[in-house]
C-alpha cells in the first residue's frame, strides 16, 4: 500500500483526490490537512465520502507527513515549495497540484506568481507531469509538478502537429472554456450562481498564469519558439474544459486523423475520436479521459483541433494519481478506470 498525505484537502481538487483515492486499491490515505476545518471529520464535511474515510482534517503542523510515501499538495501557490525540502529529505515523494514546480525558470515563476521561488535547486529536478509526454521521467521523479487544466488540453491538442513540424508556430490560437470549478472552492463575486449562471465571459486576456506553462511545454516539442494567443472563458457549467485550437498548416496534404491516431495509439487516457466527431464536456465528466477530434475546415489551410477533459480529473486530481501510479511502479490506469457520468 502507498501511504498518502494530502495537504489542503478541502478544496475541489482535494475532495476529488479523496474521491478517486477511495477507489484506488493501493492507496492508504494517512493524513489530510486543513487549517480552517481541523478536527472536522472528512465525511462530515463531504457526505459523499461517508463510509470511505474515518479520518479527520488536522492542522498542517500536526500531520505526520514525513511518515508518508507521497504527499499531494492541493494548496495555493507557495505552500509546496515551502515544505518540499524537508519532505524530500525524509524520502517522501511530492506531487504538487499548484504551480510551484511547473515552470522550469525561477524568474518566470516569480514574474507570474509574484513571489520568489524558495528552492530553485529542487525546481531544477522536478518533472512536469503530463504522462503522455514525460512518462519515463515521471517514473524516476521525486517531485512532480502536476499540470494545470488548460495546459493539459492545449498541449496534448497541439502536440502531434508541433512534434511533426507541420504547422506555423508563429500563429497558434487556443480558444478555451472552463467550468466554474476551475476557479477553485472560494467565494468571489463572478463565481456566484446568479453571476456565473446563464452567462459566458472571457477573462485573463492580458495574461493568464497558464500561458507561460503552455508555451514552455510547446517550446519543448518545437524546433522554433512558439507564439500563442490564449483566450480563456468562464462557462456556466461546473466541470469541464473545452479547448478549440487553430494552427496554420505548412502541408495541406497531411492526413491529420492518421497523425493523431498514430501519436496517441496505446495511450489509456487520450481518445482520438473518429473523423468528423464533435466531442463535448459531458463525454468526459468525472473521468480521467481527454477526448480529441481533429478537423480541417473546407478550403482552408488551418488545422482545427478540439480537446475536452474534466478540469478536476485529467486536469488535476486524476492526472496527479496517474503520475503517482507511475512513480510507484503501478499500472498507470490503477484506480482511474471509472467511466464518465451521464447526464
Amino acid at each position: 500500500m502507498i501511504r498518502i498525505g494530502i495537504v489542503g484537502g478541502t478544496g475541489y481538487t482535494g475532495v476529488e483526490l479523496l474521491r478517486l483515492l477511495a477507489q484506488h486499491p493501493e492507496a492508504d490515505v494517512r493524513a489530510i490537512t486543513s487549517r480552517k476545518d481541523a478536527g472536522t471529520r472528512v465525511a462530515e464535511l463531504f457526505p459523499s465520502l461517508r463510509g470511505r474515510y474515518e479520518l479527520a482534517f488536522v492542522e498542517p503542523d500536526k500531520a505526520r507527513l514525513a511518515d508518508c510515501d507521497v504527499v499531494f499538495f492541493a494548496t495555493p501557490h507557495g505552500v509546496a515549495m515551502a515544505q518540499a525540502r524537508e519532505l524530500v529529505g525524509a524520502g517522501v515523494k511530492i506531487i504538487d497540484l499548484a504551480a510551484d514546480f511547473r515552470l522550469a525558470d525561477p524568474a518566470e515563476f516569480e514574474r507570474w506568481y509574484k513571489m520568489p521561488h524558495s528552492c530553485p535547486d529542487l525546481l531544477a529536478e522536478a518533472v512536469y507531469g503530463i504522462p503522455e509526454i514525460n512518462r519515463e521521467a515521471i517514473r524516476k521523479a521525486r517531485i512532480v509538478g502536476n499540470p494545470g487544466c488548460y495546459p493539459t488540453a492545449v498541449q496534448l491538442g497541439f502536440l502531434p502537429l508541433i512534434e511533426a513540424g507541420l504547422v506555423d508556430t508563429d500563429h497558434l490560437i487556443a480558444d478555451c472554456k472552463s467550468g466554474v470549478s476551475g476557479a477553485g472552492r472560494k467565494a468571489e463575486m463572478n463565481l456566484m450562481f446568479s453571476e456565473a449562471s446563464d452567462n459566458f465571459a472571457a477573462y485573463g486576456l492580458r495574461g493568464h498564469r497558464h500561458l507561460p506553462e503552455i508555451v514552455q511545454g510547446l517550446n519543448r516539442a518545437s524546433a522554433a519558439p512558439v507564439k500563442l494567443v490564449f483566450s480563456p472563458h468562464l462557462t456556466p457549467i461546473i466541470r469541464g474544459i473545452f479547448a478549440t485550437l487553430y494552427a496554420p498548416l505548412k502541408d495541406r496534404d497531411v492526413d491529420l486523423q492518421a497523425l493523431y491516431e498514430r501519436r496517441y495509439r496505446g495511450e489509456p487516457f487520450v481518445d482520438v475520436m473518429p473523423a468528423g466527431s464533435l466531442p463535448d464536456t459531458r463525454s468526459v465528466r468525472a473521468s480521467n479521459m481527454l477526448r480529441i477530434a481533429v478537423h480541417r475546415p473546407p478550403a482552408s489551410d488551418i488545422a482545427l483541433v478540439t480537446a475536452v477533459e474534466d478540469n478536476l480529473v485529467k486536469g488535476a486530481a486524476g492526472q496527479a494519481i496517474q503520475n503517482m501510479n507511475l512513480m510507484f511502479g503501478l499500472p498507470e490506469t490503477t484506480g482511474l478506470t471509472a467511466l464518465p457520468v451521464l447526464p
